[in-house]
């Protein structure tokens, strides 16, 4: 079975993805491959910060946090994004980005 709730106090989110809900998890696992790809985290909650974070970044951010996304597709998750607008988005960014920085409370 698929969990589908979030813990706020782990960072997690959640996204809605191609009808169904998915746990955006920040392991050290994926942010070291998201920043592999993106650059370093602090760069990129620097753009955030500034409001110059690009939706390719943002898509890509939550694809590598995405728990069982083995039935997804990379294209699945920037569409989810673009469904629920950028303003939506923020909410899941925003606790990634605060579990990048302060780390688990």
């Amino acid at each position: 079975m698929i969990d589908t709730h979030a813990n706020p106090a782990r960072g997690e989110a959640t996204l809605p993805v191609a009808g169904r809900i998915v746990v955006l998890r920040p392991s050290f696992a994926a942010l070291v491959a998201g920043e592999e790809e993106l650059g370093p985290l602090f760069g990129m909650v620097d753009r955030a910060s500034e409001g110059q974070l690009r939706l390719a970044e943002i898509a890509a951010l939550f694809w590598h946090c995405c728990e069982n996304r083995a039935a997804l597709s990379r294209e699945d998750v920037g569409e989810a994004v673009m469904a629920m607008g950028l303003a939506a988005a923020s909410a899941p960014l925003r606790e990634l980005l605060k579990q990048i920085l302060l780390g688990r409370t």
